[in-house]
């Protein structure tokens, strides 16, 4: 297995002097906003996770390994390439394979952080049931991961344009737990809240990591969600983005866009429909995210 991981020197200095690390992911560069801003973001989101005091690794498949951690170059020419393909658990031993350029999914992260030994994952927002999931069968492969793989996940909940019901049921049919931090209810991406309310709420990042500890000291497998809301200046209008969420759904399917596509077709729409508001407070919820994510790493670190 360590053949096929190549860490940034920045992430083998931090692991040898016992610093946390903390996970990123690259479909969001490679598939969530163009160039140059999703190089822009990527940096700045790397350097809030250093100024938190933990270590940026952003994770990414080139030439046959599995990077853990980007040097500013390789950033830079990852942020700059057309053809980037979307990995997924399903994709990543092809992708690695034949050596070709790979973003990676929540899942994928998830798994090649577990590699790593890294236990703390920042992204946006996870993947869930698809609306109309309970026929079409269309689920993220974030779930099952989540049901599975010892990695937390940071996010501003899962991403509006899913059926949140269905992806709550789903996470506690498979026993993960979805703490909010300071929030009662499932954030949904864009907006603050949502109908659906959470078993656990925590109002400080050391009861998450002692949580979090306990949870793998008890030998039980698996992920955690960490819901933590969009800032309130950040927010958008609920009604107004569940309208656009609905007519660019309603698009997507007269386009026969499914599967893996889903996302990126529906963000991509969102986007132009909302002139570039959602992407805003996309980058805004990652920042945030990375903030309290980081938190928690430390938090952790210090219990080992």
């Amino acid at each position: 297995m360590e053949q096929y991981l190549d860490f940034s020197k920045e992430v083998q200095d931090a692991k040898a002097a016992g610093k946390p690390v903390v996970a990123l992911e690259s479909t969001i560069i490679s598939h969530g906003m163009p160039y140059p801003q999703n190089v822009k973001m990527a940096r700045e989101v790397e350097q809030i996770v250093r100024d938190e005091g933990a270590v940026p690794a952003t994770i990414a498949i080139m030439d046959g390994n599995i990077k853990i951690g980007l040097s500013d170059e390789e950033l830079e020419m990852f942020g700059n390439s057309d053809d980037v393909a979307k990995v997924s658990r399903r994709d990543l031993a092809h992708v690695v394979a034949v050596k070709t350029l790979g973003a990676t999914t929540v899942a994928t992260t998830m798994i090649c952080a577990e590699l790593a030994d890294i236990e703390m994952f920042v992204t946006g927002g996870i993947g869930g049931v698809h609306r109309g999931g309970e026929t079409t069968m269309d689920i993220s492969a974030d779930l099952e991961e989540l049901a599975k793989t010892n990695v937390a996940v940071v996010c501003a909940g899962a991403k509006s344009i899913l059926d949140l019901g269905l992806t709550m049921e789903y996470l506690e049919t498979k026993g993960v737990p979805v703490i909010g931090y300071e929030t009662d209810r499932l954030p949904a991406f864009y907006t603050r809240t949502s109908e659906f309310e959470l078993n656990f709420r925590a109002d400080s990042v050391e009861v998450i990591a002692d949580t979090l500890k306990a949870k793998w000291d008890l030998g039980l497998q698996g992920g955690a969600v960490i819901a933590n809301p969009i800032p309130e200046k950040d927010a958008m209008d609920e009604a107004y983005i569940d309208e656009i969420i609905g007519q660019a759904i309603r698009e997507a399917k007269a386009d026969h866009i499914s599967g893996k596509d889903s996302t990126p077709y529906l963000l991509g729409r969102i986007k132009e429909l909302t002139d570039g508001k959602s992407l805003d407070a996309n980058i805004a919820l990652v920042k945030h995210n990375a903030h309290i994510g980081s938190r928690i790493a430390v938090s952790l670190n210090g219990k080992r």
